[in-house]
């Protein structure tokens, strides 16, 4: 009888609320860069691990020191993206210049000579992620009613995970067409890197956010970090603690070939890790 009335209660709720509004264009325009921008990525991050220490003759070291630099940048770049794009009360810009920076490390990759031109990639690649990362959350936030963030989000979630099944996919068929020449699959990466820098320029549309001539100081400022209270601070930990345990997708798939599965083959590590990661999520 209890479970009857709250349903009767929730379906007033809705039908007083009227129909929810749908998800803002700029929200799929961002949903579609990241799943451009992702089958480039993985096009390359599932064959890179094998080309660096096949073709360029890289060690398990340099391997590790090339995605641990890349990680970590991306993730110290994500701590003032955000505050950069709230001060300046612009998203649109550091978004173009994150994907500008991806899209633009891409022929780096199939033109290396050496791991230390793929060190720079990545490393630009990375960069990229972090700058981008903050002001596509927080414009994908300005653009949509309070009411249906949770769909906004997932959507764009939803399309991101998209491109990482496309893109080890994609790998495993052109290595087929090309008989595993990698270098011919990093070049066809450029096209879905490109399409993402041409829907950020045609498909998103900014909003003015931030503090900029209202004569209020930016959203968060370093004086307010003393005033998280210990929960907060307990959570940051565990979660650093759980981070330490993470190594890169790279080692994965090198062990997959070292194990003898078949270097056209790799790319399908990283769609189990994928399936993997969905199924949890």
């Amino acid at each position: 009888m209890t479970i009857e009335v709250d349903r009767k209660q929730q379906e007033a709720w809705r039908e007083a609320a009227g129909p929810r509004p749908a998800i803002p264009r700029t929200v799929w325009a961002l949903g579609f860069v990241s799943m451009f921008m992702e089958i480039s990525s993985e096009m390359i991050h599932a064959l890179l691990p094998l080309f660096l220490a096949g073709t360029l003759g890289a060690s398990v070291a340099m391997m590790g020191m090339i995605e641990g630099v890349g990680e970590s940048s991306a993730q110290i770049a994500k701590v003032f993206s955000g505050y950069l794009s709230d001060h300046f009360g612009r998203r649109k810009p550091l978004i173009l210049l994150g994907y500008g920076f991806g899209a633009a490390s891409k022929p780096f990759f199939a033109l290396a000579g050496a791991p230390a031109m793929v060190f720079a990639a990545r490393f630009a690649d990375r960069v990229g992620k972090g700058i981008r990362g903050a002001p596509c959350d927080a414009l994908a936030a300005d653009v949509t009613p309070p009411e249906i963030r949770g769909r906004a989000y997932g959507l764009r979630q939803a399309l991101d995970t998209v491109g990482a099944f496309v893109g080890p996919l994609l790998a495993v068929a052109l290595m087929a067409l090309f008989a595993d020449d990698m270098r011919a699959v990093f070049w066809v990466a450029l096209v879905p890197g490109a399409l993402a820098v041409l829907c950020v320029v045609l498909g998103v549309e900014d909003r003015s956010v931030g503090t900029v001539g209202t004569g209020r100081p930016p959203p968060v400022r370093i004086a307010d970090l003393r005033r998280l209270e210990r929960p907060f601070l307990v959570v940051v930990a565990i979660g650093v603690v759980f981070t330490l345990a993470r190594f890169s997708e790279a080692f994965l798939v090198l062990n997959a070939y070292d194990e003898g599965l078949p270097l056209a083959l790799a790319p399908f590590v990283l769609v189990a890790m994928n399936v993997v990661y969905s199924l949890g999520a």
